[in-house]
Parts: structure tokens; sequence; C-alpha cells
């Protein structure tokens, strides 16, 4: 009964019944408990249930848990009939990725990796290309995502939470489907179709007029921890029957109707589906098939056909309707409100220290990935087992993608899953350090005289008194010149290089310790290269530099205006920082080569929250709801001053007044200088500061707020996951104008006026804000408690007691001087360098001749500094690249259980500017990607894929939607392809490489 494509008026409406169940990875119960309780059961009852009735459909989202039942649970049988529904196009997987992943909070390289896990998986096992999305639940909608889908080879992209006055205005105007060109650079080239859902969202509507129970979940809801042995379930809806059948209908037919108003085309998208369904499908299917065939054959008197969908289904049909659609620009729906007190932008700061630890395994896997393939490629022959390497290296692929889900690093999950997310990264984080270790051993044949141990991300581990090495790994493809700060138990101390020649250093006491030094080693090293260094406590002639500590009395800060000014500079070769010694504060900061002085302070305040809900609006995990003002934590600061050659580090312990014991706030700001014949000037241009934050009192958020003399206009910029820019306008609103002028800040955000730009880059997430002009504030923990009884239910009320430990690049200068140097500190912070350490007992470790220069064998991976090594690694898949022959081994059941695949190697390249933002950086950039590869060996072959490797780019089609800009509907190729391993990078392109070695 379907309509003709573009039959002009509506006709009969098309209801597509899409089941699904939403299931997520972790959030209140860990994915051990969600798999007993509901989620294998959930594929199992599906699966069977599937194969009982042709007409029946099914979509698959997230993946982690389908491999877990695909792995451990699965019978052979209930593999074939898999096989067989993903044939007949009745089980549809949707994203494809491990997880729903977060879309403000997480950055693209995450996204890219937990994508990419999925759809390796689905392609090796089945043969399968996702090209649909359903991000139906993450906090917000991101500008990047309809980005990576279509590159991703996506043909249209579905989002559902948005601010809920724009979801209302674009309801009535029928505007909730688009063409997005969420890059401004990349824009028609890489736009998708994209649907966003109507009020109801991704759930059935649950209310009866006709019964006080739930309508059309008759399995009920999932009982934790043991389902039910009798197999009744809560609130399970009433079942069919000739009495209620018509009552059914009419229910559904009428949300039809009401949701069809609020479209376009006579198609109607209807999930039938919410979270944790479906685990009894028998009884779902048996009640849904009596009311859609009851429908179907009253469809003259209801005006509706019904039919059991997938969303590729759905959006086959819209796109046949070669309808004209308008374009979106590279705007996001961030932030995200469900109503005018609640306001979803606590989590961008919430259970910070997940957030911080999320980020460093993600680093630290892409310098593991790096080295591992380096390792791989320049030894044929090795002692470590590659199989057993490639599973510590996928232990940690698996936690950082899994931790992405939108209620991992998002922080709004219960204590015990942040628990599981922090135990799989740590154990994943363990296996990667030690594949390291065991490379630099095999590399250097050093024989196993205790383990190397490596301090990754931990600094509490001091160095014995004895010689150490350290290994100091860079991994990225630009040459580096930086510190790296080691703890170590001796004032006396010298460091040398693998030629016994001795490297600058300096040594202090340290911040956090008293019975250990911090040692800032000064380290330069070319791409994906390591270098290796002696420390030795030294008696007579030594080489580092000892920090000189000044201690300046305490100042109480609320007096301070009565006294005459008196300042004190701190000095590096790019800037001068100016401290007020009537307060202890900072004052002005001076960028030394064009002579620009900016008025600068900082100060530490607390918004107080609310966690009564009879008093009003609560802030929680998600919400952020302040009382008022945010007020200052600090009456009286302390600092004091380490100055040495190399750098100078300030310390300001904030008291909450003049003869307080205890600090909760303090911040430690770091300028660098490296000496002559070093290449400085990216130390020398970022001011680092680390700030120590907690414990908070209960319902407190702490901020960073930093005032300056720049005329903002309140303009805020922030970037969407680390990829793209926004522009960030601060907008009045009737209530709750703090809050819903929060953003999150992945990774940078700035605020400028015609001459000057102040550039923050964070190594993890956090809320960002300008309330005021001139100022940005940056949320940095929040620790809250609640008695409302749904979040008291589930554990989600943030009693986070922890202290944490952000870290923030300060940036300033003209915007010529911001734009040359941001884009590579940004990365530069993300992926500082590895550091590992051993002790050196009796004979020194010979180093065989090729190592001398103790380069990674071979030459190092050199980019220029707009280009951006996005991923080198070894993926491991065993799947062919000839979708042809890949189709047909899996149909022939010949998939080869056997070793991973180590010939193959992933390569992305990411180019780092818009176009137009930089004369000389925004330009493309011809790369020869065998003479960039050829420390890795002699380049056979390389063919160019889609962003997640399923595709090969040539054959890759997407569908093309009819807009204003493109009168008619047809497919578009997206990039141009790579002659002969000479490939032309555009701004903002992300391309994505197979490459092939001779030898192999």
């Amino acid at each position: 009964l379907s309509l003709l494509p573009g039959a002009g008026g509506r006709g009969d409406l098309r209801a597509f019944v899409v089941a699904h169940s939403h299931m997520d990875v972790g959030w209140v119960y860990t994915v051990q408990e969600s798999m007993h309780a509901y989620a294998a059961n959930v594929y199992t009852s599906v699966v069977e249930e599937l194969m009982k009735g042709k007409q029946r459909k099914f979509i698959v989202v997230e993946q982690e848990f389908f491999r877990l039942w695909w792995d451990a649970v699965a019978t052979d049988t209930n593999k074939q009939h898999v096989h067989q529904l993903l044939q007949e196009g009745r089980l549809e997987f949707v994203i494809g990725g491990q997880v729903m992943h977060d879309e403000a909070v997480t950055l693209i390289d995450d996204q890219i990796l937990q994508l990419t896990e999925g759809h390796g998986f689905l392609y090796e096992t089945f043969g399968i290309r996702p090209q649909f999305s359903w991000q139906v639940d993450p906090f917000g909608a991101s500008a990047t995502t309809p980005t990576l889908f279509a590159l991703s080879g996506f043909n249209a992209h579905l989002i559902s939470r948005i601010d809920y006055d724009l979801k209302t205005d674009m309801q009535k105007n029928k505007k909730l489907q688009f063409v997005w060109q969420g890059s401004p650079s990349l824009s028609e080239r890489q736009e998708i179709f994209t649907h966003v859902m109507d009020q109801y969202s991704y759930c059935t509507p649950s209310q009866l007029p006709f019964s006080n129970r739930s309508g059309f979940y008759w399995n009920g809801i999932a009982v934790f921890p043991d389902p039910p042995k009798d197999g009744v379930y809560p609130n399970m809806s009433l079942p069919v029957t000739d009495a209620n059948i018509h009552l059914y209908a009419q229910t559904m037919v009428e949300n039809i109707k009401e949701r069809a108003a609020w479209f376009q085309t006579s198609d109607v998208l209807w999930p039938w589906g919410c979270d944790k369904q479906f685990f009894n499908a028998s009884v779902q299917y048996s009640n849904m098939d009596l009311l859609l065939d009851y429908i179907n054959k009253h469809s003259e008197e209801f005006g509706v056909t019904v039919q059991y969908a997938t969303v590729g289904d759905y959006f086959h049909a819209v796109y046949r309707r070669n309808f004209t659609w308008e374009i979106r620009d590279s705007q996001d729906f961030l932030p995200y409100s469900t109503e005018p007190f609640q306001a979803w932008t606590g989590f961008y700061t919430s259970r910070s220290m997940l957030k911080g630890i999320a980020r460093k395994a993600s680093s630290l896997l892409y310098a593991g990935e790096s080295f591992f393939t380096l390792y791989v490629r320049t030894h044929p022959t090795t002692s470590i087992c590659k199989c057993e390497a490639l599973k510590q290296l996928q232990s940690l692929r698996w936690a950082v993608s899994e931790v992405q889900h939108h209620d991992g690093i998002t922080g709004t999950e219960s204590p015990k899953v942040e628990d599981m997310y922090m135990n799989n990264l740590m154990y994943g984080m363990v296996n990667v350090k030690k594949l390291m270790a065991s490379i630099i051993f095999d590399m250097n044949s050093v024989k196993k005289n205790g383990d190397v141990y490596s301090s990754v991300y931990n600094k509490d581990s001091g160095m014995p008194g004895v010689e150490q090495y350290v290994v100091v790994y860079n991994p990225l493809a630009w040459n580096i010149t930086t510190f790296v700060m080691v703890s170590v138990s001796h004032l006396e101390m010298s460091v040398y290089d693998e030629l016994g020649h001795s490297i600058p250093a300096q040594v202090q006491s340290s911040v956090e310790s008293n019975s250990t030094y911090d040692l800032y080693i000064l380290v330069s090293i070319s791409g994906l290269s390591y270098r290796k260094y002696s420390v030795k406590p030294s008696h007579d002639k030594q080489s580092a530099f000892v920090g000189k500590s000044v201690k300046y009395k305490r100042k109480d800060i609320t007096y301070a205006g009565q006294q005459s000014q008196q300042l004190l500079p701190v000095i590096n070769n790019c800037y001068q920082i100016l401290f007020d010694q009537n307060t202890n504060l900072m004052h002005s900061i001076t960028e030394r080569e064009t002579n620009l002085t900016v008025q600068l302070t900082q100060e530490f305040l607390e918004y107080h929250v609310n966690g009564d809900i009879r008093k009003g609006p609560i802030s929680d995990n998600y919400l952020f709801a302040p009382n008022a003002s945010a007020v200052p934590v600090s009456k009286a600061v302390e600092l004091e001053v380490v100055s040495g050659s190399l750098m100078t580090e300030i310390r300001q312990y904030f008291y909450s007044n003049a003869t307080a014991e205890e600090y909760v706030y303090a911040a430690y700001t770091r300028m660098y200088t490296a000496p002559e014949g070093y290449d400085g000037k990216l130390l020398c241009h970022r001011i680092e500061q680390e700030y120590r934050v907690g414990p908070l009192e209960l319902n407190r958020e702490a901020i960073l707020r930093t005032n300056t003399n720049l005329n903002t206009r309140q303009l805020l910029y922030t970037d969407n996951n680390g990829y793209q820019i926004q522009k960030r306008p601060f907008k009045a609103y009737v209530n709750n104008t703090v809050a819903r002028n929060y953003y999150p800040m992945a990774q940078t955000a700035y605020i400028e006026d015609n001459t000057t730009r102040l550039m923050l880059l964070a190594e993890r997430a956090h809320g960002v804000s300008s309330q005021g002009n001139g100022q940005v504030e940056v949320m940095l923990h929040r620790r809250l408690w609640n008695n409302l009884q749904w979040d008291l239910n589930y554990n989600l009320t943030l009693n986070d007691s922890s202290v944490v430990h952000p870290v923030i690049w300060l940036i300033l200068g003209p915007q010529a001087v911001t734009n040359a140097f941001y884009q590579t500190s940004r990365l530069a912070l993300e992926h500082r360098p590895v550091v590992m350490f051993g002790e050196l007992s009796g004979d020194k470790p010979k180093l065989p001749g090729q190592l001398q220069q103790n380069e990674v064998p071979g030459s190092p991976v050199t980019l220029p500094p707009n280009l951006h090594l996005q991923t080198l690694s070894i993926p491991g898949w065993k799947y062919s690249s000839d979708h042809a022959e890949q189709v047909h081994s899996i149909h022939m059941g010949k998939q080869k259980q056997g070793d991973a695949d180590f010939s193959r190697v992933l390569l992305r390249i990411r180019h780092l500017y818009e176009v137009g933002e930089d004369p000389v950086l925004s330009q493309p950039v011809m790369v020869n990607l065998k003479s960039l590869l050829k420390g890795l060996g002699t380049v056979m072959l390389v063919e160019e894929r889609s962003l997640t490797g399923t595709w090969d780019v040539n054959a890759l089609k997407r569908w093309k939607w009819r807009n204003a800009q493109y009168p008619s509907k047809g497919f578009s190729n997206s990039t141009e392809a790579s002659e002969n391993c000479m490939v032309t990078v555009h701004p903002m392109e992300i391309r994505t490489f197979f490459v092939y070695f001779q030898g192999q």
C-alpha cells in the first residue's frame, strides 16, 4: 500500500515499526550484570523469534554486548541464523561501533577507534558494513559526528537529544530532517542526511488510555540481578486480545498520526522498544504481529499501513521520495536542556578523574600501536610472540572503546560501573606498558634482569638511588623538544644520553611529596623514535641545575586594595608574567615578541548547588543548576617560586582564611626555557598550569575563572571533539542562564579581541563558559548529593570525594602566533612522550650498532606541522580488502580462524586546519607515502579505504540527497584517488590507507 515516490499528496501514512533494545554498556549496572540479567537473552530470543516469522525485523546497535554474546553464548545454530537474517535484511546492524559514543566530551580519535573496532569485527565476521546511525541517547549532538559517519560510508544519520525548545520549534515547522554539512571545510563532500527524532524519542509511547499498565512492552521490565525463574516480569503490558485489539490499534494509529504531522513525507519512523527491552522477544512479537495485521486489515478506516522495518528500510523510503531538503551548516546541538532548569552541562566535568584516566589510556594506546608497528616491521624475527602482543593491545582497544559510551567518560554512571571502566582501562594500560617494555628489552638485546617498569601516568614511584636508565618514546610524527619529569631521591643528579653526553636537566623539591625530588629532563626526539638516558646520583660534578626556592608570606587578599602595588616578574623567552605581591595572585602576562600585555587574574570559585528537590532545581551527574553566582574559595594565598635556568615553577596555595592549616586548592604554573641549540619554540610558547582540587565539600562545583582586559564581547570558542571549533555567543535566558551557557571543552577553548587571543588547551574534558566580558571559566571538579529518589535508587548522586590534578596549557598572543602553535601544542599535550624506566645493574647493555643514535631502527617518520599521523597500527583483521572475495569466503564458511594478519598496516593522516584559517598552514599538502614510511620498509601497495577501513574508497558510493545546492539525487564519491603513493591531503581531511610492505 505504499505511495508512489514523490506522489505529492500525503495519502496513506506508512509506519515503519523499528524493533530495538537500548542497551547501555555500563551506566547503572556493569556489563557482566547486564549480560546476566537481560542482554544475552535479547540476542538469543530475538534471533529465535525472527526465524519464526518472515515479516519480523530487529536492529542491533552497540557491538560490545553482541560480541560477548557471539563469543560466549551463541550456539552454532544461533550463528547460522544470524548469517541468514543478515542476508535477508531482517537483522540490521546500525552504528556498528563498540558503543553508542558520547558526543560532547569524547575526542574524535577515540570515536574513530571504537567505531573501527566494531566495524572490523562486523566485516570480518559477516562481510557487513553499517550504513546508518542511531545516536539516540547522547546528551546533545556534535557537528563532528555527521562528518565521522559520512567518512565511514554512512547514508543517513539519526539523533534525538537536542534542546527542548529547539525541538518543539523544529517539529512545528517540519524541520526535523535536513542535509547536515558538519564540516565547513569538507562541506558538501562529506554532508549527510540527518533525522532528528520527535519528542517521543526512541521509546514507544507507554501511556494506554484503556490500561493502567504501560503499552507495547509485553515483556515488562528487566529484573536485576537474576531473571525471574517463572518468566513473569514487572509491568508487563496487557496481552492483545479480541476485546482490546481495536483499542490498541487506535492508540498506535493516533500516535503515528501525531508524529506524521511533524515530518515532510508520509513515512513515519515508529521505534518499538526502549531501555533493556526484548529479553523475551517471543511475547513481544506474538502480540505485535496481531496488532500490525489488524491495522493493515483496516488500513482504509485508519488511513495508515504498518510494517516491521529496519532503520535502513525507513531511510530508503524517505530517499526514494526525491524530496528537496534544507541544508544545515556546521553548527552543533550543544548544550542540551530538557526543560528550563535542566541544563545537561554538569556531565562535561563529572568524574574528572575517570575523564583523565580515559584520555591517558587513549594516548598510551596511540603510542603502543605505532611502537608495536615499527617493531614488527623492522624485526622480521622477534623473541616476542606477536599474537600475544596483539592481544595486549586489543585489551586496551576494548577498554578505551568501552569508556566512550554515553554513560562512561561522561561521568554519569554509578560508582561500581566507574570501577568497572577504571579496572578495564588499568588492565589494558598495564598490558601495553609491559609490551612496550619487552620491545625495548628485545631491541636492546638486554638480558632480562628485573622488570622494566613504566611511569606513564604514575609519578609517585621515586627512583631508587642507583643508576637508572630512562627510555622516552615520542609517538608523534614531528620532532619534539620538551621536558619529562621523573621522581628521584637525590638532589645531586646527572643525566647522560646514549653517547655519554651530558643532557640539560633541572632538579628541585617536589611539589606534592616531601621525600622525593622532581627531575625535569630536556628531551629532543624525532618523530616515532625513542631515546635512552641514564640518570645517576653525582657526587663530584653534576649536570642537573638545582631549582632555588623562594617562599612568600601568606597574603590576605581581602585587604590588598589598600596597599601600593609591588609586582614580581617571572620571565622566559616568550612571556613575562607579573605577580602582585600584595595578593600573591597573577596580575598580567606580556607576550614578549609583540610586547602585547594582557591584564590577567585567576581565581578559584565554587558554585553552591541545591541537593533537596523540595527546595528547587538540583545538580546531579548530568545537570548543572547553580543557586547563585560562584563564590570565591579563598581569602589568603601563599606563594613559592622555584627558579632555575631551564624552568620556573610558581606554586600558589589557596587557603579559606589567613590562619587555615589545610588547603583544598593549589595551582602550579610552569614556564620553560630551552638552552641554545634546541628548538624551544613550542616549549617556550606555553604556560603550563597544573591544578590541585579537592576533596570538595558536598554540593560544590569548583571552577577556575580567568579574568582579562580583552574586549571579547562575551564570545567564547570551544572545540567539538578535538576536531573543529564552534563559536559560542553568550545567550540570555529567562531561567538558568549560567548553566545554559556552559559548553564542553574536549580539548580547546579560547577568547579573543581584535588583536589578542588567549587559548586554553586541556588534557581531559571540562565544562567551560564565558560569564563576563574578557572572562573564561573552566569547571574542574564536582561533588554532589541529592534526595531525588531516582538518583538514590541507582546510586547516581556523584558523591565524588577525590582530589584531581587537571593540566591546562595557556597560549597568549596575536592570532597569527596562536594559529601557528595551537594545533601542534594541543597534540603535544594529548600525546606526551611515554616514559619507561628500569635499573642498570652490573654490565651496561650493549647497544647494537644501528641503535647508536637510538632511534627506533630505520628513519623517523616526520610530517609537516599541519598534518597529524592520526593512526599507525597493525589492526590484525583477517578480512580480505576485496569485498567480493570477503563476502564469498564468509558465504562458503571459509572465515579463517588462524593467526591475525600482521602484514596489513593501517595508516590515517589528518589535516589539522580549516580552509582559510591560516595563509600557509591551511594549504593542501602533498605526501609521498613511500618516503614517509621508508623507515618501516619498502612500500609495495597502498589501498585507500573509508574511515573505519571496511570500504575501498573507489567502490564507495554514498547516497546524495537532493537539496538546494544539488538539485538531483544520486551518489557521491568521497575523495580523489591516490596515485602511485602520492597523496594530496586537503584541509580537515582524514585519509585512511592500508599499506603493505615488501617481503610480506
